[in-house]
């Protein structure tokens, strides 16, 4: 628009100066015609007629000279139309009062006779164009309106662009019921095609992940059965057998109890997953929780030449289920535990402000960078750690992660620059009276929806 402007300005004769409108100009030479014919017909008198009606009717004074730059209606006229009138002598040409704006007007004609007269016309103001600040100003509100209809138009082209960007967002947290087409409306383009493309994925993503979860805690149950025959027959077979099996069926025993733990981690997995366990929250000291599960730690960390130690503040109350949290930095310890070095020591740091931040630092071999964020999945053991004895189940850490998130908190892990892994986690001290009752109202409907089921 603004191009447009300049160039229609540029290709005129004058640039960015106050045309000569031309219905006015084709008026100014209807006027001299008229008014040099009347003065050669009737004389004076006929042309003072002449001039007072198109001055009553049209608005505009005119005054008719002849070559010896006479005004021949005898009227008074403004001090600037005689040299006007010798200029247009002189050019043969229309033109405008010197300077200011064009309110004088004079244009030759020649009569019937042959003589030659100039007729000069006092235009008033509101019949000039428009000065080139009226020009910009209607521009600016041009540009004014149009803009925000442009912005508008570009908000509601885009607006499903913020929406899929934030659902992606959300399913990419865990939250695989984020959908987007209910969201738009009746909208009907090729966005809206994309977001029911992104809800069927979606949909298909979480009957998968659904469907997964089912699976592995209906086989977990399944085992619990067969495992507890086992367990009956091994005890039997303990009992008949002599000394030379007594080594075999230690070992089977101990197998045993490893596939009894593993099946009760995925359980416990399974059932933070799907919400299916009902969490009582209390108010307890967090400092008091940590130095138990250190102390124990510590306890068995001595048994293999490692220890553990503890930084923490008198106390630190925190609103939450003691029983998961228990498990959840439980978890985190003893991977570290199995991680750190020999002659080592594991510390744990409690801080409490409006976060409770524990940070739980080894000094092992440390995680290869492109495996960090994929410490907290089900079952993923870094590639150093497969072995039984030092690689656990892969299941401790994302057990400890749902626990924490369950309670609004966060687990993250990095490689220390000296060596060694460090596992934060974030919890919130932020407990009121208000989401005290709506951890309770939230329990009761996880305990409604067990029924249920």
């Amino acid at each position: 628009m603004v191009g447009t402007f300049l160039v229609g300005e540029l290709v005129r004769p004058e640039p960015f100066r106050p045309p000569m409108r031309r219905p006015l100009d084709a008026a100014v030479n209807g006027y001299a015609q008229v008014a040099v014919e009347i003065y050669e017909r009737d004389g004076q008198p006929g042309l003072a007629a002449y001039v007072d009606r198109i001055e009553r009717e049209g608005h505009i004074r005119i005054f008719l000279f002849d070559n010896q730059l006479h005004e021949l209606a005898f009227r008074k006229v403004p001090a600037e139309a005689p040299a006007l009138v010798q200029r247009t002598l002189q050019s043969h040409n229309p033109e405008f009062a010197a300077g200011g704006p064009p309110d004088l007007v004079a244009r030759p004609v020649t009569g019937p006779s042959g003589a030659q007269y100039v007729l000069v016309a006092q235009v008033p103001m509101m019949m000039h164009s428009p000065p080139l600040w009226d020009h910009l100003l209607h521009l600016l509100a041009i540009v004014l309106v149009s803009g925000l209809f442009c912005y508008w138009l570009a908000r509601y082209l885009t607006a499903p662009v913020g929406k899929l960007r934030a659902a992606t967002q959300e399913l990419a947290r865990g939250n695989l019921r984020a959908r987007v087409a209910p969201s738009l409306g009746n909208r009907r383009d090729e966005l809206t095609a994309l977001a029911t493309d992104f809800d069927q994925m979606a949909e298909q993503i979480e009957s998968l992940v659904n469907g997964q979860r089912r699976l592995l805690g209906d086989i977990s149950h399944e085992l619990r059965s067969p495992l507890a025959r086992l367990n009956v027959a091994l005890e039997l077979a303990r009992q008949r057998a002599g000394l030379e099996a007594a080594g075999a069926l230690q070992r089977i025993e101990r197998e045993a109890v490893t596939l009894n733990e593993m099946i009760g981690q995925v359980l416990s997995l399974t059932r933070l997953e799907n919400h299916t366990e009902a969490i009582e929250k209390t108010l307890f000291d967090l400092v008091q929780l940590i130095t138990e599960i250190v102390a124990d730690a510590d306890y068995e960390a001595k048994n293999r030449n490692r220890s553990v130690v503890l930084e923490s503040p008198d106390a630190c109350k925190f609103f939450g289920s003691e029983q998961l949290l228990r498990r959840a930095i439980e978890n985190v310890i003893r991977n570290a535990v199995q991680h750190t070095a020999i002659e080592t020591a594991v510390t744990v740091k409690l801080v409490c402000g409006e976060q409770a931040l524990i940070t739980v630092r080894d000094h092992g071999s440390g995680v290869p960078p492109e495996a960090i964020d994929k410490l907290f999945r089900p079952f993923y053991r870094v590639d150093e750690a497969r072995d039984r004895d030092s690689g656990g189940t892969g299941l401790g850490l994302a057990i400890a992660e749902r626990a924490v998130h369950l309670h609004g908190g966060t687990v993250a892990a990095a490689n220390v620059a000296t060596g060694g892994l460090a596992v934060t986690i974030t919890l919130p001290l932020e407990q009121t009276a208000d989401s005290k009752q709506q951890t309770a109202n939230s329990k009761q409907r996880t305990v409604d929806s067990q029924q249920k089921s």
